[in-house]
């Protein structure tokens, strides 16, 4: 089995096999890849509807060149908490903030967001932030203040009064929850529309078609947040000899 990093002619045909149709494992299998090979190539370059072979070669001599540069800063950074693979870590970083791009979110609100999520105490100062994404104050400020505003972070005040970014065990619950808000919004509006165009009409049979359809789905998803809440709670089992 070949290692090492993708060629461009191997994402050429990861390209034709996603336009085909084809699984992961089918392409990984063509390639004489693992699967998980071509699983983080497609997610941290678009997904599976957007992924391009030339752009996905261009982004990939980006990334190795950024990491060339940070390399004496990384050579001093401390070691992986839990004896992690480093490496493994920023790939996955990356696969993670490309499938929160996927839901919509813009780039660097994705990478705040991801950043916060993969910490073990799931907080992060801005200082801290802009070191470990390698960017601009004001890009941090201002991919705080979005996920602020969608409940997504909370702010705390640490010991040393220093403002950190906190993203709860409650986040995806309250995203949900947003979501669904949202989507009932939609759902009163396009009611309004039947009124307006005339019940029994074409466009306003599609609205009310909508209406319908946008009712049940936000309300399935209000419930189903609601019922899988402690789950988000809930710490796992450990064994006698795990380690924490």
């Amino acid at each position: 089995m070949p290692g090492g990093r993708l060629t461009q002619p191997e994402r050429q045909q990861i390209a034709l096999g996603l336009a085909d149709g084809l699984a992961y494992a089918e392409i990984a299998r063509r390639l004489d890849r693992p699967t998980s090979t071509i699983t983080r190539e497609v997610m941290r370059n678009g997904g599976p509807t957007t992924y391009r072979a030339e752009l996905a070669h261009r982004a990939t001599e980006r990334r190795a060149h950024r990491r060339r540069r940070a390399a004496p800063r990384e050579a001093e950074a401390s070691p992986q908490p839990h004896g992690r693979d480093a490496e493994a870590v920023r790939e996955y970083e990356e696969v993670f903030t490309n499938v929160i791009m996927a839901t919509g979110a813009p780039t660097m609100m994705s990478r705040v967001m991801a950043c916060l999520t993969l910490t073990d105490s799931g907080s992060l100062t801005a200082a801290e932030l802009v070191q470990r994404l390698q960017v601009s104050p004001a890009s941090v400020s201002k991919a705080i203040a979005f996920l602020e505003s969608q409940g997504l972070v909370r702010r705390e005040r640490d010991e040393r009064r220093r403002d950190r970014y906190v993203v709860d065990d409650d986040v995806w619950y309250q995203s949900m929850m947003a979501s669904a808000r949202s989507t009932a919004q939609l759902v009163e509006t396009s009611r309004q529309g039947v009124a307006i165009l005339g019940p029994g009409t074409p466009a306003a049979t599609r609205l009310e078609n909508i209406a319908r359809f946008l009712d049940f789905v936000s309300e399935s998803i209000a419930r189903a947040a609601e019922q899988a809440r402690e789950i988000l709670h809930t710490k796992p089992e450990t064994t006698a000899d795990s380690t924490t």
